[in-house]
């Protein structure tokens, strides 16, 4: 068989119908923001991620057609109030979709390297060189406008060293060396994060009317609260600035842009993220302290994943995906 008329292996199904639920989702936040923002440039972004994501709709369901399989539900119209006023300031979307773009370089990058068939990586490489696109506009529009965070800089260094004591890790007598800028990066970067969830769980929770939404998202801004907390003070002890809050750019808008399914989808997508962003944080760092802290807010973070988990299928909110077939493995 030539690579594109194999069967889809279970790496390949799982990276398209994933993508196929974020894309759909991502269709339904851009209207809603291109019915809501004035900035023109901003809105530019918005128009080509709508454009964007249309077309990966489009390329999505062709495959799934081609391959007789399910289109996924995902998200629909109906999962957007496109006459809901702004919940959220112009200035927060475009923090909002440089951000999600990150996310989308992460993901195509890990569906593109587990896919075999030619026609599966040409899309993938394509969806790829779209959220580049996307990534460059919004942040040549940060930029422009003066609203982007950079890290902490560092000096650069005056010789080549290496690693000669444990010391480099291990905390003696209360004395703990400076952060490197492997570390420095990892911190300020789960931290733009954490800063940008804990806007959108405190827009959402202003805005549902469903108790039981309402009090997943109190509990998770209380969690990012906290990371927030424990990360911001590792850099001021070394006099190294963090991100700012991004709380005032929640507007006093009392009506539900989305519904409660889409809200509680997107929080539990963000948390789900964290936790492998922590995961890198904790590979790379060689601090035992920034270790367990983010060891810490992984176990933090599932704990509140089991609660979001509990409210989706309790409401049947959460589609399932795909399984193996009970019968013998079919042939490639």
């Amino acid at each position: 068989m030539n690579g594109n008329t194999s069967r889809l292996t279970s790496s390949e199904i799982a990276s398209l119908w994933t993508q196929y639920l974020q894309e759909t989702s991502a269709v339904c936040g851009c209207k809603y923001v291109l019915a809501t923002i004035k900035d023109p440039e901003i809105r530019s972004v918005y128009q080509l991620s709508l454009d964007l994501s249309e077309k990966h709709v489009n390329e999505l369901k062709a495959i799934f057609q081609q391959e007789d399989f399910p289109i996924p539900i995902g998200f629909t119209d109906e999962d957007v109030n496109l006459n809901a006023p702004p919940l959220f300031t112009d200035n927060f979307w475009l923090e909002y979709i440089y951000n999600m773009t990150v996310h989308g370089l992460f993901g195509h990058n890990l569906s593109f390297s587990v896919s075999i068939r030619k026609d599966i990586r040409d899309f993938l490489y394509q969806c790829n060189l779209d959220a580049m696109d996307v990534y460059n506009q919004s942040i040549e529009v940060l930029l422009s406008k003066g609203l982007y965070d950079k890290p902490p800089g560092f000096s650069n260094p005056n010789t080549i060293e290496f690693i000669t004591d444990l010391s480099y890790a291990v905390d003696v007598i209360g004395k703990r060396r400076k952060l490197n800028s492997i570390e420095c990066g990892n911190i300020y970067f789960n931290l733009k994060k954490s800063i940008l969830a804990k806007a959108i769980l405190l827009g959402f929770m202003q805005v549902t009317k469903n108790k039981e939404v309402r009090d997943f998202m109190e509990k998770g801004v209380k969690l990012t609260n906290k990371h927030i907390r424990i990360f911001s003070s590792i850099l001021h002890e070394e006099n190294l600035h963090s991100p700012p809050l991004l709380d005032n750019q929640v507007t006093n808008s009392l009506i539900a842009p989305f519904s409660d399914k889409f809200m509680m989808a997107h929080s539990g997508f963000l948390f789900n993220a964290a936790m492998s962003y922590y995961g890198t944080a904790l590979s790379t760092s060689m601090r035992v302290d920034l270790i367990g802290h983010c060891e810490a807010a992984i176990l933090r973070d599932l704990k509140i994943s089991a609660i979001w988990g509990n409210i989706m299928i309790k409401n049947g909110w959460l589609e399932k995906p795909p399984e193996a077939s009970s019968q013998q493995q079919l042939p490639f």
